[in-house]
Order: C-alpha cells, then sequence, then structure tokens
C-alpha cells in the first residue's frame, strides 16, 4: 500500500512539473527565445557554410567567426539597457519591451543587408551588417534575460528557461537547417549561388517577425517599487555627497547614476558569494568551451566531407527537432527534480561525448547514420546543457540588477571560448578534422571536474 501511495506520489509530482508548460508566462519565452536563437547561427555556422561555399578559406572563417564575440562583450552596454529609457517607446511599451522592439528591428534591418550583400564582391558592407546583427542580438539577449528574471517567481525560472531553450534551439535549426534547406531549394545545381543565399536571408529576416509580434503581446515585468526606491535613495545620497564636494551638479548625477548602474551590480555579486565568487565565474567563463570551439568548424567540416546542403537540412530537420525538444523539455523537468550543479554536470559530460562522435566520424568517413546520430546527440546535449547554465545563472543573479548581471555571466561564457574557437580553422589546417574534435572534447574535462567542486562545496 505504502509502495502504491509513493508511485502515485511520484507520477502527480512529474504531471506537475510537466503542467508548468502551460504558464502564459512560460509560453512568453518560448517565442522570445525563438526570436533570439535565430540570428546566432546566421553570423556564425550557417554564415561560415555560405562563406566556404563562396571559397572563403577555413582560417578566414575561423577569424570571421569573430563577429559573434558582440555576444561575449554585451555586459559593457547592459548596464544602459538595463538603465535607460528609450523617448517615446518607453512610455508606450515600458523599458523592457521597447529595448526588445529596438533590438529586433535592428536584426531584421541588418539580415536584410546581409541578404543584398556578396562577400565575394564587397566583404566590408557584408561585415558592418554581421556586425549589426550580432550587435542587436546580442543586446536584445540581454533584454529576454532580465525579462525572464522579472517576469515570475523562482519556482517558475527552470520551466521558462526550458521553454527559451525550446524556441531557442528551433529558431537554430531554422537558421541552421531551415536556411540550408531554403539556399539548397533555390540553387539549380550544388555550385556557389549567391541568389539562394540571398532568398535564404531574407526569409530569417521575415521570421524575426515572430519576436516582434511576441513583444507586443507581452505583458511588461512589474517592477519591485520598494527596491527601485531603494536604489533611487542610495543614488540621490551618492549625488548629495559628490555635490558637497563642489562638482557641478550634472557630472555628480552622472558619476552617482554610473555607480548605480554599472559599480554596483558587480559588487554585489562578490559580496553575496564571497571568496567562491571566482570559481563561480570560472566555471560560467569555461562551460561552454567544448561545444562553442567544435562549432565553428561544424558546418565546414560537413562541406569537406561531401555533405550535402539538402542532407544536412533534412537530418537536423527531422532529429534536430526531436532531440531539441526532449533535450530542453527534458533539462527543465529534470531542474525542477535534481540539483542544478547535476544537471549542469550531465549537460556538459554529453556534449564532450557528442564531440568525440565527430571524431569518429572524421575518421570514418562521410555516414548518414552516424551524422544522424551525432546531429541528434548535439541537439539534446545542448538543451539540456544549456537550460541548466541559463537557469544556474538565473538563480546567481540579483533581480535589482536582472540586466547587467545576467549579461555579465552570459557574456563571460562567450568570451573565452568564442576566442579560443577563431583559431579553430587554422588548428584543423594543422592538425586535422580528427585531431581537433578530439581536442575540442579534451578542454571539456576540466569543466566537469569544476562542477563537481562547486557542487561540492555550495551544496555541503
Amino acid at each position: 500500500m505504502r509502495t502504491d501511495i509513493a508511485e502515485q506520489t511520484e507520477n502527480e509530482s512529474w504531471l506537475a512539473s510537466c503542467k508548468i508548460y502551460l504558464q502564459k508566462r512560460v509560453a512568453i519565452l518560448f517565442f522570445l527565445g525563438f526570436s533570439a536563437g535565430l540570428p546566432i547561427l546566421l553570423v556564425f555556422s550557417t554564415l561560415s557554410f555560405w562563406l566556404r561555399e563562396a571559397e572563403v578559406s577555413r582560417a578566414s572563417i575561423g577569424f570571421f567567426s569573430w563577429i559573434a564575440l558582440a555576444y561575449a562583450f554585451k555586459w559593457i552596454w547592459s548596464p544602459f539597457v538595463d538603465r535607460l529609457s528609450i523617448p517615446l517607446l518607453t512610455h508606450w511599451l515600458g523599458r523592457r519591451r521597447s529595448w526588445l522592439l529596438i533590438s529586433q528591428v535592428s536584426i531584421t534591418l541588418a539580415l536584410i543587408g546581409m541578404a543584398m550583400s556578396d562577400p565575394q564582391q564587397n566583404l566590408i558592407w557584408f561585415v558592418v551588417c554581421a556586425l549589426v546583427v550580432a550587435y542587436s542580438s546580442a543586446t536584445q539577449d540581454i533584454v529576454i534575460d532580465a525579462f525572464r528574471i522579472e517576469s515570475a517567481p523562482e519556482k517558475y525560472q527552470a520551466a521558462m528557461a526550458a521553454a527559451y531553450m525550446t524556441g531557442y534551439r528551433l529558431a537554430m535549426i531554422m537558421a541552421g537547417a531551415g536556411s540550408l534547406a531554403i539556399a539548397a531549394w533555390a540553387s539549380e545545381s550544388e555550385a556557389y549561388q549567391l541568389s539562394a543565399w540571398s532568398l535564404s536571408y531574407f526569409v530569417m529576416a521575415g521570421c524575426m517577425a515572430v519576436g516582434i509580434i511576441t513583444t507586443f503581446v507581452a505583458n511588461e515585468p512589474e517592477q519591485n517599487a520598494e527596491k527601485q526606491l531603494a536604489l533611487q535613495q542610495r543614488q540621490d545620497a551618492i549625488e548629495a555627497k559628490l555635490t558637497d564636494t563642489k562638482l557641478p551638479r550634472f557630472l555628480a548625477h552622472f558619476i552617482a547614476w554610473l555607480n548605480i548602474a554599472v559599480i554596483a551590480p558587480f559588487t554585489d555579486f562578490f559580496n553575496r558569494y564571497g571568496k567562491h565568487a571566482l570559481l563561480i565565474l570560472v566555471l560560467i567563463g569555461s562551460y561552454r568551451i567544448s561545444d562553442i570551439v567544435m562549432g565553428i568548424m561544424a558546418n565546414p567540416f560537413y562541406v569537406d566531407m561531401g555533405y550535402t546542403k539538402g542532407e544536412v537540412a533534412a537530418i537536423s530537420k527531422v532529429f534536430g527537432v526531436i532531440m531539441t525538444l526532449v533535450g530542453a523539455g527534458l533539462g527543465g523537468i529534470l531542474l525542477n527534480r535534481y540539483s542544478t550543479y547535476s544537471i549542469l554536470f550531465l549537460g556538459a559530460l554529453l556534449v564532450v561525448i557528442t564531440n568525440l562522435i565527430f571524431a569518429v566520424l572524421a575518421f570514418v568517413g562521410k555516414d548518414l547514420t552516424l551524422l544522424s546520430l551525432i546531429i541528434s546527440m548535439d541537439n539534446i546535449s545542448a538543451g539540456i546543457a544549456t537550460t541548466a547554465f541559463i537557469t544556474y545563472i538565473s538563480k546567481l543573479t540579483n533581480i535589482e540588477f536582472s540586466a547587467t548581471q545576467s549579461a555579465l555571466f552570459s557574456s563571460m561564457m562567450l568570451l573565452f571560448p568564442k576566442f579560443m574557437a577563431g583559431f579553430s580553422g587554422v588548428y584543423v589546417d594543422s592538425f586535422g578534422y580528427v585531431n581537433f574534435f578530439i581536442a575540442s572534447a579534451l578542454i571539456g574535462l576540466p569543466v566537469l571536474a569544476l562542477i563537481m567542486l562547486l557542487k561540492k562545496i555550495i551544496e555541503a
């Protein structure tokens, strides 16, 4: 009898974990996740496929990936996104939604600019448009992170992170497999055709309508009046002290604002986590290194192995979509039942295993079955790992400084890995794909040890 009751309770617990995905606030994050996930591959791996077909060298493609470093430096302008209002738009939509709309429209226009460019003829304009996409997309990420953290209490954060990641990964498949499928369909042969890639990027620009519509449908998060008043009082006190030192009032006001917007979010984090803060930052800065370093060479690898755009797109579309849903959904459910550090470890371990399977494929040669397995594992592991990571940084973030701190954490996740990824093409040219994939797996092993160490320290 007790066993039956325990099983019933367990089933109800799993059901409750699943029902949380029906909440409106969770659904909003799914569509915002789609808007966030769409641009990144269009200036990352999909772009590398386009450039490789246009006969740009692998080394140049590797360096071209540094455009995506915009995501790693977004903490620099995040305080302004967090605190500044946009004239007219903020009054109409609110601070978060006004910044969302500006960034989404900028992404759309820049993608149209890329669609109208030819990297073989006008590379400078092409790079400028790609940079605008990257910086606007990074700004959108800042706002969505703050929106998510401010929209619901902690008990919803894992589900919202999972919904966000599901939308994010589906958008990545659209920007990856979808864009390749469109380019393949529009091509009259396997030779490089600018018109095919232009059509693909025009369609991707149109897909940004999902995010724009969601911005208008969503409700502006409610601000904690007491905390906002406390921050304003701190700013006023700093300004008063500076004014007493004979500083001009406008300069005293700016310095006081800068203290609250820029300095306070960083000091708050170190005050809360003390001597463990540096270990946490090291984990954040290295968690995705194995995945990101490998990712920039994935599509050039497919091209060099002889896979067609259609083959890669078809496999990604079928297995990728299914495993994305499984990975993100499973990640959210597991995070509601087990510790965040445990799921962080699981996600990082799966990424290491996936990279090793890439090495096997590079050794074996072209094999559609093995490619299907890799793409499946890549999506499920990325879904679990990223959902766990988003939940982790959400728990680390103080809601008073949500945009700035979350931008700092997610920027640190990308800074060192993106820098290392820039040399991936040079490494492949020197040592080959097999050694590259093995090396990209091995650099993920210290991350596993760091997770276990922090789990032991923090959860003790």
